[in-house]
């Protein structure tokens, strides 16, 4: 549990240096256009803070940790989460400065995406895995004997 605290404090802190960054950049430069440094602090906050956050509550009702998925999860995430963050800011500051950014960028970019898609995907199927099964309304109570209960319909016994 440990681990996922610290991970949503770190995310954080990157999300509140990334808004500095973005902020003391574009002042220096004397840039007013649009530039994607504008939304990596969200990205580390909303993506990074919360979602880890929310993975420590569900942590502590399911224990998360204890399916082998929930590493897969964890580094695949992230990898997609900082890879992701690392060209939206690297394509943003380039714009700041007035530097084209090459097509590498949106393609790295795009991986980061996947990469936390597939790392939602693998939490989903974690999560599924670790729920109790929920009884089926239509299901029939088990007798005391632990037999299953009658199964013709009511008034023919």
């Amino acid at each position: 549990m440990r681990k996922i605290l610290n991970t949503a404090h770190l995310y954080m802190i990157i999300g509140l240096v990334s808004g500095f960054y973005y902020r003391e950049l574009t002042k220096l430069n004397d840039f007013t256009g649009d530039t994607q440094l504008s939304v990596v602090h969200t990205h580390a906050f909303a993506l990074g803070m919360l979602v880890f956050l929310i993975v420590l509550i569900l942590e502590k009702q399911f224990a998360l940790t204890s399916s082998r998925l929930f590493g897969w999860f964890f580094w695949i995430y992230n990898a997609g989460l900082v890879l992701s963050m690392a060209m939206m800011t690297l394509h943003g500051t380039l714009t700041v400065l007035g530097r084209p950014s090459g097509e590498a960028i949106a393609l790295i970019a795009g991986l980061g995406h996947i990469l936390l898609t597939v790392g939602l995907v693998l939490l989903f199927v974690t999560l599924g895995k670790l729920l109790p099964a929920k009884a089926r309304p239509d299901a029939e109570p088990a007798l005391p004997d632990g037999r299953a209960g009658a199964t013709s319909a009511p008034g023919l016994r």
